[in-house]
C-alpha cells in the first residue's frame, strides 16, 4: 500500500506533525475508495503478511524522533500482533482514541483536495453562508428591535428558537463533511469554507441597511429568506461523506447515535476547549450584537455605525484564512491561543477606552473581527485534532451543545449589565465582560494544550 497521504512532506509540512497517531491506539479499515483487491480478498492479506518480503507502512507516534519509527515487519510475530493491534472496529470501541496523544487522527489516506473535497468546502460555504450572515447581522436585527417592537415573544419563536434549530442541523454536517477530505490542511480548508461567515456579516447588514427602510421588516426578512433558499442548493448538492460507515457483526452498516457523547469529557483536553468555547461564545456576541448601539449612543449616525459591523465581518474574512493556514504548520492549538489572546487585548485596550472616537471604532472592528474570525474557524479544527473523523460530527456537536448555553446566554446578560448601570458606566461594565469571558476562554485553551504537550512554546500542536 502506498504511504497515507498525510504524512508530513519534508519543507511543506512540520516535521514532527502532530496529526499523525499510532494505529495501535486506533485501528479503523482502510478506506473503501483507497482499497486494492488484495486489500478485499483475505487470502491475498493473509499470504501478504505471512510473507518475510511484504511491506508494511512506517507508523510514526507523535512526540517521538525517528529513531522509534517501528514497521510491522521489525516485530517479531506479525500475526498475533495485528490481531491485538487492528482488532474488529466497533462503534463502542472509538471512544479509546480519546487518550492524552498530541491527536487521535486516524492512519486512513485522506485525500487533501481534489475536486470532490474542493466541492464539500464549497457546500460548506454556501451552508455557513446562511447561518453566519444571519448570526453577523445581530446587530442590526437587535437596533431595529430596540427602535420598533413592542413585543418579543415572536422574535424569539423565530430568531432565536427556529433561527437556532436550522443553525445546528446546517452547522456540524458543514464541518463535519470537511473532516472526511482533508487532515493535514484541514485548518485552511476550514478556513476558507467558514469565510462565508464573514461575507455573510459584509453583505447582509448593507442589504438590511437598505431594504428595512425601503420594503419594511416583513419583506426584509423574506427576501433574506429567499436567499438563503437558493444558497441551500449547493450546500445539498456537494456537502457529502466519504468513508462508509463501520459494520456490525452482522454485516450490515452499523448507525452511530445522534445522541450527545458526554463522555468525551472525561478528556481533559476536550473538555477545557468544549468549556473555552463557552467563554469564548459569551465574549464574542457581546460585541457583534452591541457594538452598533454602541456607536449611535456615542454620537454616531445610523450610515456609520451599521458600517462598524460590516468592518468587523470584513476583518473577519482575512482572520478566517489566514490563521488557518498558519495552523496546519505552526499547530492549530498554538494558533487559536494566539488569536484569543489579541482579542482580549482588542476589548480591553480599544474598545473600552474608545468612546466616541469613530477612529478607534474602525480599528477595533477590524482587529476584532480578524481575532475573533479565526477562532471561529480554529475551534471545529482543534476539536478535530482530538478526536477520530469518523466520531467528528457527534462529537462536535456535543462540544457544541455546551457551548450554545454561552450563545444563549451571552446577550441577555449583555442586556441585564448594560441596564444596570447609568450611560456610560453600563458601557464599561458590558465590554468588560465580554474582556473577562475572552481571558477565561484564553486559560482553557492554554490548559487543554498543557494537558497535551506540556509548557514547551516550541511544541507544535
Amino acid at each position: 500500500m502506498a504511504p497515507p497521504r498525510d504524512t508530513p512532506v519534508a519543507g511543506k509540512f512540520p516535521s514532527d506533525s502532530a496529526y499523525t497517531t499510532d494505529s495501535s491506539v486506533l485501528s479503523l479499515p482502510s478506506d473503501p475508495e483507497k482499497q486494492t483487491a488484495a486489500d478485499r480478498d483475505p487470502e491475498k492479506q493473509r499470504s501478504s503478511s505471512e510473507s518475510p518480503s511484504s511491506s508494511r507502512e512506517s507508523i510514526r507516534v507523535p512526540g517521538t524522533t525517528p529513531d522509534h519509527i517501528t514497521t510491522a515487519n521489525s516485530l517479531p510475530d506479525n500475526s498475533s500482533i495485528n490481531e491485538k493491534a487492528h482488532p474488529t472496529p466497533d462503534d463502542d470501541d472509538f471512544p479509546t482514541a480519546l487518550d492524552r496523544l498530541p491527536s487521535a487522527a486516524t492512519t486512513i489516506d485522506f485525500p487533501e483536495g481534489g475536486v470532490t473535497g474542493w466541492l464539500v468546502v464549497l457546500g460548506s460555504f454556501s451552508a455557513m453562508l446562511s447561518l453566519f450572515g444571519l448570526i453577523n447581522s445581530a446587530a442590526v436585527f437587535e437596533s431595529y428591535f430596540f427602535d420598533t417592537p413592542a413585543e418579543y415573544y415572536q422574535i424569539i419563536l423565530t430568531y432565536s428558537v427556529m433561527g437556532g434549530l436550522g443553525g445546528a442541523l446546517l452547522n456540524s454536517p458543514a464541518y463535519g463533511a470537511i473532516a472526511h477530505f482533508f487532515n493535514m490542511r484541514r485548518g485552511l480548508a476550514t478556513g476558507i469554507a467558514t469565510t462565508a461567515g464573514g461575507v455573510g456579516g459584509v453583505v447582509f447588514p448593507v442589504l438590511l441597511r437598505s431594504l428595512l427602510p425601503g420594503v419594511g421588516f416583513a419583506w426584509s426578512c423574506r427576501i433574506l429568506a429567499f436567499i438563503m433558499l437558493g444558497l441551500a442548493i449547493p450546500s445539498n448538492l456537494f456537502i457529502r461523506t466519504r468513508l462508509s460507515p463501520a459494520k456490525g457483526a452482522d454485516g450490515r452498516p452499523k448507525v452511530q447515535s445522534v445522541w450527545p457523547d458526554f463522555t468525551v469529557f472525561k478528556d481533559a483536553r476536550f473538555a477545557f476547549a468544549s468549556v473555552g468555547i463557552f467563554f469564548m461564545e459569551w465574549g464574542l456576541f457581546v460585541p457583534l450584537t452591541f457594538i452598533v448601539s454602541y456607536a449611535a449612543a456615542h454620537g454616531q449616525d445610523a450610515t456609520e455605525s451599521y458600517l462598524l459591523l460590516s468592518y468587523l465581518n470584513a476583518g473577519s474574512v482575512v482572520g478566517r484564512v489566514l490563521p488557518g493556514f498558519l495552523a496546519d504548520r505552526f499547530g492549530r492549538f498554538n494558533v487559536i491561543i494566539v488569536t484569543i489572546a489579541l482579542c482580549v487585548v482588542t476589548v480591553l485596550a480599544l474598545w473600552l477606552p474608545a468612546g466616541a472616537s469613530q477612529a478607534t471604532l474602525i480599528a477595533y472592528a477590524v482587529l476584532f473581527g480578524f481575532a475573533s474570525g479565526s477562532n471561529l474557524g480554529l475551534v471545529p479544527v482543534c476539536l478535530g485534532q482530538l478526536c477520530d473523523h469518523r466520531r467528528y460530527g457527534r462529537l462536535y456537536s456535543t462540544a457544541m451543545m455546551v457551548a450554545s448555553f454561552g450563545t444563549l446566554s451571552s446577550v441577555p446578560i449583555g442586556g441585564a449589565l448594560l441596564d444596570s448601570g447609568d450611560g456610560e458606566h453600563g458601557w464599561k461594565i458590558l465590554i468588560i465582560f465580554a474582556g473577562v469571558s475572552y481571558t477565561v476562554a484564553l486559560a482553557c485553551y492554554t490548559a487543554a494544550r498543557v494537558v497535551a504537550v506540556g509548557w514547551s512554546p516550541r511544541k507544535i500542536f
